[in-house]
């Protein structure tokens, strides 16, 4: 139950504190007076959308906190903060939480009812809405499956629409695979073969400069080798007089070895050298093969045989579509067995709930002087949707004897509002929620009169017996039936507009119904006829 609402800087309220009490509480005021103010500032706390536009004009910022009571006498704080730039901020009981843990927290906190809820009646998806609440309908499962029907549906249409693209690339990449394949790349083959061509192309210069570096080290007139025998036999004669010459001949020692083993290989390499013009265009020829593939697939050889990979997997995908698509049929036509028992389990429940509102609704109309009209739900196949795959349709004779037509087509404004009241009030008894929720309602009274509005008022009064109420009116008759009037009114001072909250003694409320009853100008039969409404039970 919402015990007290302060409201800093909101519209044209600079400051409000106004504290609530169990029962029915009523609001009223003048056209434009604010009376929907302290509406919109709940909604806030429950989580609606905030907008920088509700600051006050030189304020930093809008404040609203609610303070909750439950049957345990348990207080919970929740506020909200409304920043000039359309940020904000909110707390449970003084710590930062998020908007979305306000509306989380709103359902068993209490329900906003305005005019744009008649409005939603005349939405046949509203109204399916309305059955599923009211028969406490689960589309969990109809919604998986029909998201698992469309999506295999959506692939299966999508290979169609790829088949034709897919069959003429099928073409070029089955091309492109044997001519990569045929070529049975290496990695690194192409390095090894330019390397093979410059020793092919260059032999007779080869063997030459082989030759020469052979003499030079172990033939010829002055080797290196008959050289190297000299300095180590000088050294050696040094080192017996000097022992600091010992590394140095040692050193050389083991250049020696080395200046043999270089013929050796030198030797070994000029027996292998020899012109082959054959084996020079088999490699040239290869090479200009393997730059054509180069050219067309890749700028490496390593790319040119990734791409013959990744055309050889594209093939084997296209290849397999086919059977992709027979499985992706057999897997739709589960799918929509899925979906066809859940959202027949779904209709199921829709007829069953829809017997009982008709039967529960029969009741509240009578409470709300609509007790010759007559709802019943239609409720036909339809589209399929994740929402199951009926199309949900209140219909309404306002009059015995006549046929059921549509909402919007037989009802009057006066009409609707007392139906979504009837709607609203058999929603909140419900088993669902607990007692002692906050219900606002925001002239639901709206397009309503006399004895009608009266039996309204008495509807709100006995909801209130479950719940608090607080409604906002511009209906004397309605006011009546309230167990706490507040009166909310606009004054000037300073040149600034301030909207005030008050709770009215029972004189000033005899005064508030007179003027609700009369007008501007009170009359002192308006003062009794508002003093013998206050005095009915």
């Amino acid at each position: 139950m919402l015990v007290e609402l302060v409201v800093e800087n909101y519209a044209v309220v600079e400051r409000v504190r106004v504290r609530f009490h169990p029962g029915f509480n009523l609001l009223t005021g003048e056209t434009g007076s604010g009376k929907s103010i302290v509406v919109d500032a709940l909604g806030l706390i429950f989580g609606g959308r905030a907008s920088s536009e509700a600051v006050r004009s030189g304020a930093e910022s809008a404040r609203i906190s609610a303070v909750f009571e439950d049957s345990r006498g348990e207080e919970l704080i929740l506020e909200r903060e409304v920043f000039a730039n359309g940020k904000s901020r909110a707390y449970r009981n003084g710590r930062p939480i998020t908007v979305a843990e306000l509306r989380e927290l709103a359902p068993s906190l209490g329900d906003i009812h305005g005019q744009h809820d008649q409005q939603r009646l005349f939405d046949p998806a509203a109204q399916r809405e309305i059955l599923d609440a009211f028969g406490e309908v689960d589309l969990t499962e109809t919604a998986g499956a029909y998201r698992e029907w469309r999506a295999i549906g959506e692939e299966l249409a999508q290979i169609g629409k790829e088949e034709q693209e897919r069959l003429r690339l099928a073409d070029l990449w089955a091309f492109q695979k044997r001519e990569i394949a045929g070529a049975a790349l290496k990695p690194g083959e192409d390095a090894l073969l330019e390397q093979e061509k410059r020793r092919l192309a260059n032999v007779t210069k080869l063997q030459a400069a082989a030759a020469e570096a052979f003499a030079a080290l172990d033939e010829g007139d002055d080797p290196v080798r008959a050289k190297l025998r000299v300095a180590l036999k000088r050294l050696e004669e040094l080192a017996k007089l000097d022992a600091t010459l010992a590394p140095t001949l040692e050193s050389l020692r083991a250049a020696e070895p080395l200046v043999i083993e270089s013929a050796r290989d030198l030797t070994d390499y000029l027996d292998r050298l020899e012109a082959d013009p054959r084996r020079l265009d088999e490699v040239e020829s290869r090479l200009a093969a393997l730059d054509k593939l180069k050219r067309k697939y890749g700028a490496t050889l390593d790319e040119v045989i990734a791409y013959g990979e990744s055309v050889a997997e594209s093939l084997a995908k296209a290849e397999s579509a086919g059977d992709r698509a027979k499985a992706l049929e057999e897997g739709h036509a589960k799918a929509a067995l899925d979906y066809t028992r859940a959202a027949g389990e779904v209709t199921a429940k829709r007829r069953e709930a829809a017997r009982s509102l008709e039967k529960r609704l029969a009741v509240e109309l009578k409470a709300v002087a609509l007790g010759g009209t007559r709802l019943s739900i239609s409720i036909e196949p339809h589209d399929w949707s994740a929402s199951g795959a009926d199309r949900v349709e209140f219909l309404i004779s306002p009059n015995a004897g006549e046929e059921p037509r549509a909402i919007e087509k037989v009802v009057s404004g006066g009409e609707l509002s007392r139906l979504a009241l009837a709607l609203q009030c058999l929603a909140n008894a419900s088993a669902r929620t607990a007692p002692g929720r906050t219900l606002v309602f925001d002239e639901v009274d709206a397009g309503i009169g006399g004895a009608v509005a009266e039996a309204v008022g008495r509807r709100l009064k006995d909801a209130s017996a479950r719940d608090q109420v607080l409604c906002v009116t511009h209906l004397a008759q309605v006011a009546a039936f309230g167990d706490h009037h507040y009166a909310v009114e606009k004054r000037e001072a300073n040149g600034r507009t301030y909207a005030t909250v008050e709770e009215l003694t029972h004189q000033r409320r005899v005064r508030e119904l007179g003027r609700m009853l009369a007008g501007e100008r009170v009359t002192p039969e308006a003062l009794k006829h508002a003093e013998k409404m206050l005095a009915v039970p």
